[in-house]
């Protein structure tokens, strides 16, 4: 079959479902735009590699060979097939799309990103469906590639080099305790941050030094850090219902009115957020229209 194939090119094939449809080389010729003899020429070669006449004078055209008659039907529907997947892809079109998006991303990603894009999503695509998996930074790149998840949100900075990515917005620092905090009323020295009973969220589980304690250190200080957790969903009611305090993202926390925000009394490096996509992707309109629809919402 190997060889066959090689033998044919998709011109041949053409010219083959043709003249199975008219049964005459002449017509054929004409809804092919092509000479007679050209078409005859196809015809000969078509006979040589497939070891059949396929086509055989008769008193109204020609009669096609058995072999002939047996392939025409699946050459027909291969041809067919081959039409649809070589035509220009159609527009996207959201409010009939029926997808199903799957994005991984940890909680604050969920919190910061997917959740102010969500109603813009169901609006425009009510249809389609969004399922959030566990961001594994180790795993992300193999993801996307085998096809397990569209997108992926994650620190511009452990980014894998392989995947395509859109920065979001850069995130910064700020120290956080509840409404009313008796030590939170004015921007805390240094000395007093130290002092001061802090959360510290370790995605990792149980760990107590983070880039706060790094940029204390640079400087031969050190906090107290009492509680470590390993997500950011539990933090606001931990700070809102005691007087411990955290360093956290700033979009975090911005609408929570539970929560007091002060600057803090040294610089802590934010980072940047971005969007991460494979390139198998990356010309795909549905895909386009979904990381257009997350970048405008954030």
């Amino acid at each position: 079959m190997v060889n066959t194939l090689r033998s044919l090119d998709l011109n041949l094939l053409v010219t083959l479902d043709v003249l199975l449809a008219e049964h005459n080389v002449t017509r054929a010729a004409q809804r092919l735009n092509l000479s007679q003899p050209s078409v005859s020429i196809h015809l000969a070669r078509l006979r040589e590699a497939l070891g059949d006449p396929l086509l055989l004078p008769g008193p109204r055209g020609m009669r096609p060979t058995a072999r002939a008659q047996a392939l025409r039907e699946p050459l027909r529907e291969a041809l067919e097939s081959l039409e649809r997947a070589v035509a220009p892809e159609r527009a996207f079109d959201p409010a009939e799309a029926d997808h199903t998006w799957r994005v991984a991303a940890a909680d604050y990603a969920e919190m910061t990103i997917v959740l102010p894009a969500l109603n813009a999503l169901r609006e425009a695509a009510p249809r389609t469906r969004l399922a959030v998996l566990p961001l594994m930074p180790g795993r992300t790149a193999q993801q996307a590639e085998q096809g397990d998840i569209d997108l992926a949100l994650h620190t511009s900075g452990d980014s894998p080099p392989s995947l395509r990515r859109r920065p979001l917005f850069t995130e910064c620092y700020v120290l956080v305790g509840r409404t009313g905090h008796p030590r939170l009323k004015r921007r805390p020295t240094l000395a007093q941050f130290c002092k001061l009973e802090h959360v510290i969220v370790s995605p990792g589980g149980g760990g107590f030094h983070g880039v706060t304690d790094e940029a204390l250190a640079a400087l031969g200080l050190a906090r107290r850090v009492v509680l470590s957790v390993p997500h950011f969903l539990v933090v606001e009611s931990v700070l809102a219902s005691s007087d411990l305090v955290a360093m956290l993202p700033s979009r975090l926390v911005r609408d929570s009115a539970a929560l007091q925000v002060v600057a803090p009394p040294l610089d802590v490096p934010g980072y940047e957020m971005s969007m991460l996509w494979h390139e198998r992707v990356h010309r795909d309109p549905a895909h386009q229209w979904l990381r257009e629809q997350i970048a405008a919402s954030v």
